[in-house]
């Protein structure tokens, strides 16, 4: 982030750095060790900061939610959320709304039970909580059999969104666990691979949608909810647009959960379509089993934790995608066990690649129709980068390979690429600093910014 000429940036496991953004000189760091029994299944870091006047706020890796003087780096209050020996753990950005910074815990693949919680800007007191998987008595805790809801997961991996004039802010939520054998969680399991719509100011429920019920495939629901005002069928609409990890692209109407669209952005071989309320039909046969059954796409997904972009210049939703993609999802013979603090995942899917082989691909959809405008393909694959589109009609993106390129926003068509030297597992963004703009990329072990030069004279 860049404020008043001031970037602060995060490296591992949570550190923060305030550099100057022009020249990149430091101006303070704050490090945070987390307790030695804090861990996370996938990566041992933060995925940034939120900021309101000076105060910045770090969630670390010990499901802590810490306050910063912003101009100085000072510590001014330290909250812990959850116990860290459970796994519970703090691992993205967070968010914030009016007078509440808003986190979600990751750790599903440790069996935790999920939860969303508020605290206060000012004392770092809890505000609000909400339990990802519904507690005895709720509804929806009827979709969980037997006592599965305690280790169910559900996590959060990624930011949510908010919307100022229905007051909501939106959630992914990741996988039940056990990740890849469902058979001791019987139902849907809600609200695990959905996105979530609550009030900001009590953190109460006010419509969901489920993209994956009973998910036995690990498609987290580990994306950015894109919020965008179309015309629908001749109707003003708020929606919110949603590239999913099982494959399909939907449009949901924001105010209310409606169900607009749905339709596949990739090759996909589990859903048959939906249905008139929009639960997608399973494929019969689709699910794991001891001998293994090729799912499209695998494990790993159509798109994941990494940024999509609409431009309103060009009404395209451009998505990092992966296509041509195929696994073998295996059940073990016996159900896995929970045990504090241990993995508790199923037997992880043996991977195996189609003859036509793997490939990422920015793809531009229209979000009317659910149609491919176009696609630029890469040859490595997974594609991590996240995409910033901008009023110029640019798309910024980066490679595996450590290409920083820019492509137009209407056709597709590269305009500028650069190697950095390191891969690109990031989103880009933009900023400026007296009457000059920026484009920053990070890449695995450095910072990278460049001037974006004025029209020739």
């Amino acid at each position: 982030m860049v404020v008043d000429g001031v970037m602060y940036t995060t490296q591992r496991i949570n550190d923060v750095i305030a550099l100057d953004a022009v020249t990149g000189g430091t101006i303070w760091t704050y490090a945070h060790k987390p307790a030695p029994e804090a861990r996370n299944c996938c990566a041992q870091m933060t995925r940034g900061l939120a900021v309101l006047d000076h105060k910045l706020f770090l969630a670390t890796l010990d499901a802590r939610m810490i306050a910063l003087d912003a101009r100085t780096g000072k510590e001014l209050w330290n909250t812990l959320a959850a116990d860290p020996k459970e796994k519970y753990a703090f691992t993205h950005a967070p968010l914030v709304v009016k007078d509440k910074v808003i986190e979600g815990t990751a750790g599903g693949e440790y069996g935790v039970s999920g939860f969303i919680a508020a605290f206060n800007v000012n004392t770092g007191k809890q505000v609000w909580r909400f339990h990802t998987i519904p507690e005895p008595g709720a509804p929806g805790h009827e979709t969980w059999a037997g006592d599965s809801w305690k280790h169910g997961g559900a996590p959060v991996w990624v930011t949510g969104s908010y919307d100022p004039q229905t007051n909501l802010t939106f959630w992914g939520i990741g996988n039940p666990s056990p990740d890849y054998n469902g058979d001791g969680r019987l139902g849907d399991n809600l609200y695990s691979c959905s996105v979530v719509a609550l009030n900001a100011d009590t953190g109460r429920l006010q419509w969901y949608y489920q993209f994956s019920p009973h998910d036995e495939f690990d498609w987290d629901s580990a994306q950015i909810p894109v919020l965008v005002d179309l015309v629908w069928k001749d109707r003003p609409r708020k929606v919110m647009l949603w590239a999913n990890r099982s494959g399909m692209f939907y449009v949901l109407d924001r105010t209310t959960g409606e169900f607009l669209l749905g339709k596949p952005f990739v090759k996909q071989t589990w859903a048959a379509g939906f249905d008139e309320k929009g639960r997608p039909i399973r494929v019969q046969g689709a699910a794991p089993s001891k001998n293994g059954t090729r799912i499209y796409p695998d494990a790993l997904g159509a798109t994941n934790w990494y940024s999509p972009s609409y431009s309103p210049r060009t009404a395209l939703f451009y998505i990092p995608a992966r296509d041509n993609s195929s696994s073998v999802f295996v059940k073990g013979a016996e159900l896995p066990a929970y045990h504090n603090g241990q993995l508790f995942a199923g037997v992880f899917p043996s991977r195996r690649l189609n003859s036509g082989g793997v490939y990422s691909a920015i793809r531009a959809i229209d979000p009317l129709t659910g149609d491919k405008k176009w696609d630029y393909r890469l040859t490595a694959s997974p594609f991590r980068a996240g995409i910033l589109t901008t009023a110029s009609d640019l798309l910024f993106s980066g490679s595996p390979e450590g290409a920083f390129f820019a492509l137009d926003a209407r056709d597709g068509k590269p305009l500028w690429q650069i190697s950095v030297g390191t891969p690109i597992a990031a989103g880009p963004m933009t900023f400026s600093v007296a009457g000059k703009q920026y484009v920053s990329i990070q890449g695995r072990f450095a910072l990278f910014t460049f001037g974006l030069a004025g029209p020739a004279r």
